[in-house]
């Protein structure tokens, strides 16, 4: 007979090789750094400007960063904080290289699914890297407590009460509070006050909103990270909600992120659990965008059809049966999302199943599926091996056409994203306006 004890032990030997692969990627005794870019990347890429060009711009202005000289010493080299300088400060044709960023707060865009191995982890990951790539200042919110995106970020010990379950022990001691002074006698009310709750969500609680966020190796990315701890959090959720029944526990992640100045970030992406959760409950009441990653086979499409479902019943259960609650807590229901996108991952055009799978998901969701999949190279399989982006790996230890088929492919479904998140803005801006 086998036990709790059982899967503790297991769990310690699995740990032990997490370490030991961990190890194989980067040294976790070292901080993981962000490669530099070349002149070919950063004018091909970034900038959509002839190489020669963009030298002539440096060789004319010796006050603009000039990088460093790598080889053979004729290619130049930059870091992403020169790179945004020379977005700050160039211009070509007339036109700045800053990105377009509407007024208001950041969009926030949740990727989640049911299956894992369908890229939901790669596809937050490589969105926010081209997003930063491209000039824009990036918050990233692990909700998964495997922290695949925590580590690949380069951050490796991380306490629990530093994740989203310390985001939400700190929003159910303020709301303690806060439906507690909506009582003229205390007395009266049957809920418990913040003082009244366990003693470590009490602790948790007194932390400030910046102190869940973390600097990644990417100098315009920050993380709330996860961690294996942190998987306790839909078993500790229940029992508060036990504790506090008038806590609106879907809304700890918005109200949350609502304290952050508006200016702090212009894009907060969610890497969600393989799970409807607590987690991916707040990680959907927060999020502007839903973006829902399908690799193109039958089981894919069987388990995005079931998490399309259970999502849509649980947010269904939440406006019905906790409408007063929310709306005493300042929550409008029933939750809206500004769009809803399906990305297809792992794709191979020369592949006939891939090929009718695109079709029949195009038949069923129509204009809801993005028209750039993410097409499966051995650069994709890489990122995922040693837990680095395409865009962070070296072009240089590969062929330069397997580099940049990748990049392409990540770069086009990127396009595509930022098309929705513009529209998405200007949106919200007319809506406000009006």
């Amino acid at each position: 007979m086998r036990d709790y004890s059982d899967l503790q032990e297991m769990n310690a030997r699995s740990l032990a090789q997490q370490t030991a692969v961990r190890r194989a990627t980067f040294d976790p005794g070292e901080v993981k750094a962000l490669r530099p870019f070349s002149i070919w990347e950063i004018s091909h890429f970034m900038f959509d400007v002839a190489a020669d060009t963009l030298r002539k711009k440096l060789a004319d202005d010796p006050s603009l960063p000039q990088g460093e000289t790598q080889d053979d010493g004729r290619q130049r080299w930059f870091s992403l904080e020169e790179i945004n300088e020379l977005r700050r400060r160039l211009r070509f044709r007339g036109k700045s290289l800053q990105p377009a960023r509407p007024k208001g707060r950041a969009m926030r865009v949740a990727v989640s699914n049911f299956k894992g191995g369908v890229g939901k982890t790669v596809v937050a990951q490589h969105l926010a890297n081209a997003a930063a790539l491209d000039g824009y200042r990036v918050l990233c919110i692990d909700f998964d407590p495997q922290a695949t995106l925590t580590h690949s970020m380069g951050i490796v010990e991380v306490k629990e009460w530093n994740t989203v379950w310390g985001i939400m022990c700190r929003d159910l001691c303020r709301e303690a509070d806060r439906i507690m002074a909506t009582y003229d006698d205390p007395d009266d009310c049957p809920y418990p006050a913040a003082d009244e709750l366990p003693d470590d969500v009490q602790s948790i609680g007194a932390q400030r909103a910046q102190d869940f966020i973390q600097r990644t190796c990417w100098p315009t990315i920050d993380i709330i990270p996860s961690c294996a701890n942190a998987a306790f959090v839909e078993f500790a959720s229940a029992q508060y909600r036990a504790l506090h029944k008038a806590w609106s526990f879907f809304g700890c992640v918005a109200r949350y992120l609502d304290e952050l100045p508006d200016d702090q970030y212009d894009l907060i992406i969610f890497d969600c659990p393989p799970a409807i959760g607590y987690q991916s409950l707040n990680a959907a009441f927060a999020a502007d965008i839903l973006y829902i990653p399908s690799g193109p086979g039958y089981w894919e499409y069987d388990s995005t059809t079931s998490y399309l479902g259970q999502l849509g019943d649980a947010m269904e259960d939440i406006s019905e049966g906790f409408a007063k609650l929310a709306a005493d807590a300042g929550i409008s229901l029933p939750k809206r999302f500004r769009d809803i996108r399906v990305l297809m991952t792992r794709f191979e055009s020369n592949n006939p199943l891939h090929v009718a799978m695109m079709d029949a998901f195009r038949n069923v969701f129509g204009a809801d599926v993005c028209q750039n999949p993410i097409e499966m190279t051995r650069a994709v399989e890489q990122s995922g091996r040693f837990q680095m982006s395409v865009y962070e790996q070296d072009y240089r230890q590969m062929t330069r056409e397997t580099w940049k088929r990748a990049r392409q492919s990540f770069d086009r479904a990127y396009e595509e994203f930022k098309g929705t998140l513009l529209k998405t803005w200007g949106e919200t801006l007319s809506e406000k306006e009006q």
